[in-house]
């Protein structure tokens, strides 16, 4: 039973610092798609949009070609850096936020495409920075969309597997995460231990999309969530 707490500490762990890796750039990316004038802006977006639709083993197989320790960028981490991201929680994580990146980027951009672009001029003419105009005007109008993406990128995250297994592999209490967890409890034939993760796993996602559907809907007012 311990281990399926491990397994869960952990699979939170690595999808909280994907989820978090994942609103700075989804976000970042969504908006300059959005809003600037970016030359093949829609070869971009459907790039970037290519985790969602391509297997998951093949996403680990291309960050093994990228970071692993005879990839480009693996072996600059290694030799200027000393840091080996593979069979490590930092590898799951970048699995993980590779896999739920489009989650986040997509509602973003569609959430900044749908505003009133004279609300925001009309913020400019006041004198508000374009900093301010984010901040103040943008992003309070976008939340509750960018908010929607982020939580299913977190519970994308949780039961992120083939690629997190690929880059991570499975070592118990280090990158065994609670869907690696379950395969190998079938695996083992530990059926007690398989369904203790199932449900444990189940009433996570279940949780986020019921929040997920309340805020898409209106029902969960904004202020409340500050």
């Amino acid at each position: 039973m311990a281990a399926a707490w491990i397994a869960l500490a952990l699979s939170l762990k690595i999808a909280l610092w994907a989820t978090a890796i994942n609103l700075v750039l989804g976000i970042g990316t969504g908006y300059i798609l959005a809003r600037k004038a970016v030359w093949g802006r829609e070869l971009i977006d459907t790039v970037l949009t290519l985790p969602m639709v391509m297997p998951p083993t093949v996403l680990g197989y291309y960050l093994l070609v990228l970071i692993g320790k005879n990839g480009f960028i693996g072996q600059w981490l290694q030799h200027y850096l000393n840091i080996n991201l593979i069979f490590t929680w930092q590898g799951a994580v970048i699995a993980a936020t590779v896999v739920s990146f489009p989650l986040v980027f997509k509602p973003a951009r569609a959430a900044f495409e749908s505003l009133d672009p004279q609300l925001e001029q009309a913020a400019r003419v006041l004198g508000i920075s374009n900093a301010g105009v984010f901040l103040r005007i943008t992003l309070p109008l976008a939340w509750r969309g960018i908010l929607a993406g982020v939580l299913l990128a977190f519970a994308r995250s949780m039961g992120e597997f083939g690629a997190t297994l690929m880059v991570a592999g499975s070592i118990p209490g280090q990158t065994q995460t609670l869907s690696i967890a379950v395969y190998e409890a079938v695996q083992a034939g530990d059926d007690f231990l398989a369904n203790t993760l199932v449900l444990i796993i189940s009433v996570v996602c279940i949780l986020i999309l019921l929040f997920t559907s309340k805020i898409l809907s209106g029902k969960v007012p904004m202020h409340n969530l500050k």
